[in-house]
C-alpha cells in the first residue's frame, strides 16, 4: 500500500483535527446528569465529571462562565447544565465546556421547553405561511378543555354577553396530568372526524409550568397543525406561552381573549386589529427566532476561532501540569526524607560515641551477668558447706559426747576402749561434752 505523506498526522493534528470537526457538528446542547469528581483550583476553574447510570464525560467550567452559578456544586448533585462540546487536545480527551448550570428540576422542564420548540420551529410547525385565518362568520365553537374548570366559565360568560348567538360544541379533555396530552389530541381527532364546527378553541386557565406541561408534549402539536379545522390556542394567563400556542393558527392571552377573538360586536374592528397584531407579533417571533439561530451560529464560528477558547485550553493544561508537578515534588520530598534517614541511621551506627555506647551497655549486662553468677556461686558453696557440715557432725565424736558418753585416753593421748589397756594407778583422761576429768585408776573390772 502506498502511503501518502499528506495522509500522516501527528498526534497533535489529529487532535486539532476532531476538536474542529466536534465543534463544528455539535452545536451547543442541554444535559441532565449527576456530579462526581468535582474540583476547583486556584484558578477560578471549575472541573467535574456528569455521569448517568451508565456513562460519564469529563467536563471543564472556566472562570467568568461559573460566577453566574447561585449555588455550590457539590459531588452526588443532580444538575442541569448548558455548553459546547470540544477536545482537551494535550490528553486527546473530548469534553463538555459548560456555560450555563443550574439544579435539576423547574430547569429541566425549560431546556426540554426550548429544545422541542426549536425542534418544532426547525420542522416548520411554526412557519408563519402555514396559518389559517379566523373564519369570517363564526356560528359554532368547538371548546377542547376541562368542563368543570374555569376556563369554559369564561368563554361561556363572554360569548353570552358578546354573541349569544353563537353555538358551543365542548369537547371535554383532562387539562393537566399525564393522560392530558392523549385525550387532548382524541378531542381534536373527534371534532375533525364530525366537523361539526367552525373553529376548535384549545382552552384552560392559568398555572405552573408544570401544571401547564401538557400543552407542550410533541404529539399534541402535531396534532393541533395537521388539524383541518382551524385551532386557536388560550392556555394560561397573558405571562404563560406553551407549545400549542405557537403551533396554533392563532393564540389568546386568556380563555376570555380567545372568546372576545371568536365572537364580533360593535367592537369588531378593534378584534380584527387585535387579529393582525397577533399575526404581526408571531411572524415577528417567528423572525426573531430566523435570527437567533444564524447568531447561534455565528456565535458558534466566532466561539470556535476565539483567542480566549486557545487561552482557556492552555489554563486548563496549566492546571493540569500543576497537579503533575505537585504531586511529583511531593513524592521527590518523600524520597529525599526517606534517604536521609537511612543515612543518618547508617552514620549513626559508625559513629565512636554510639559504639562507646554500645559497649557500655554490653559492660553493664556482663556485670550483672558477673555479679549474678557469683551470686550464684556463693549460694551453692554455702549449699555444700551446710550439707558437709551436717554430715560431718552425723560422724563427729563430739555428736556422741553430747549424748552423754565421754572418750577416755591414757597419759599419751591414746584412746582406752578396753580395761586391758590400763593398770591400776595409771592417770587417764575423759573428755566429757562439756571439759575433762582426769583419773587414776583404782579398780580394773575385766
Amino acid at each position: 500500500m502506498e502511503i501518502i505523506k499528506k495522509d500522516i498526522y501527528t498526534v497533535s493534528q489529529l487532535n486539532a483535527d476532531v476538536r474542529e470537526l466536534l465543534e463544528g457538528n455539535l452545536s451547543r446542547i442541554w444535559l441532565t446528569a449527576e456530579i462526581s469528581n468535582f474540583s476547583a483550583p486556584a484558578s477560578g476553574h471549575w472541573y467535574l465529571t456528569l455521569k448517568d447510570s451508565r456513562s460519564q464525560i469529563r467536563c471543564a467550567m472556566f472562570k467568568g462562565k461559573n460566577n453566574s452559578v447561585h449555588f455550590a456544586p457539590k459531588n452526588g448533585q443532580q444538575v442541569l447544565v448548558r455548553g459546547n462540546i470540544s477536545v482537551y487536545e494535550p490528553r486527546g480527551d473530548y469534553q463538555l465546556l459548560i456555560d450555563s448550570m443550574q439544579m435539576a428540576g423547574d430547569g429541566l422542564l425549560a431546556a426540554q421547553y426550548e429544545q422541542l420548540k426549536q425542534k418544532l420551529s426547525s420542522a416548520g410547525l411554526f412557519a408563519h405561511e402555514t396559518k389559517r385565518p379566523l373564519p369570517s362568520n363564526i356560528q359554532r365553537i368547538g371548546v377542547i378543555t376541562s368542563p368543570t374548570g374555569a376556563a369554559i366559565r369564561d368563554v361561556l360568560h363572554v360569548l353570552q354577553r358578546r354573541d349569544p348567538a353563537i353555538e358551543v360544541v365542548i369537547y371535554p379533555a383532562q387539562v393537566q396530568g399525564d393522560a392530558a396530552p392523549k385525550q387532548l389530541i382524541r378531542a381534536i381527532e373527534i371534532a375533525n372526524q364530525r366537523q361539526e364546527v367552525d373553529v376548535l378553541l384549545l382552552t384552560r386557565g392559568g398555572g405552573s409550568l408544570e401544571d401547564l406541561w401538557c400543552f407542550n408534549d410533541e404529539s399534541l402539536a402535531h396534532a393541533i397543525y395537521q388539524s383541518n379545522l382551524m385551532v386557536v390556542s388560550a392556555v394560561g394567563h397573558e405571562v404563560d406561552t406553551s407549545i400549542s400556542d405557537f403551533v396554533a393558527d392563532a393564540r389568546a392571552a386568556t380563555p376570555s381573549a380567545a372568546a372576545e377573538l371568536l365572537s364580533n360586536d360593535k367592537q369588531h374592528k378593534q378584534q380584527q386589529l387585535l387579529q393582525l397584531t397577533h399575526h404581526l407579533q408571531r411572524a415577528w417571533q417567528h423572525r426573531y427566532a430566523l435570527l437567533g439561530q444564524r447568531m447561534e451560529i455565528a456565535e458558534q464560528k466566532l466561539y470556535r476561532q476565539d483567542p480566549k477558547r486557545r487561552l482557556q485550553q492552555l489554563s486548563q493544561q496549566f492546571d493540569e501540569m500543576y497537579f503533575r508537578l505537585h504531586t511529583a515534588i511531593t513524592h521527590k520530598l518523600n524520597r529525599q526524607q526517606m534517604r536521609l534517614q537511612q543515612q543518618q541511621s547508617a552514620m549513626l551506627s559508625q559513629s565512636p560515641q554510639h559504639k562507646l555506647q554500645l559497649q557500655a551497655k554490653q559492660l553493664q549486662y556482663l556485670h550483672k551477668q558477673l555479679e549474678q553468677r557469683m551470686a550464684e556461686k556463693m549460694t551453692e558453696s554455702t549449699l555444700r558447706l551446710a550439707k558437709g557440715a551436717e554430715l560431718l557432725s552425723t560422724v563427729s565424736p563430739l555428736a556422741t559426747l553430747k549424748r552423754g558418753y565421754s572418750i577416755t585416753t591414757d597419759e599419751q593421748g591414746t584412746v582406752v576402749d578396753s580395761s586391758a589397756m590400763v593398770t591400776v594407778g595409771q592417770s587417764i583422761h575423759s573428755r566429757l561434752n562439756h571439759g575433762q576429768l582426769v583419773a587414776t585408776v583404782t579398780k580394773i573390772i575385766n
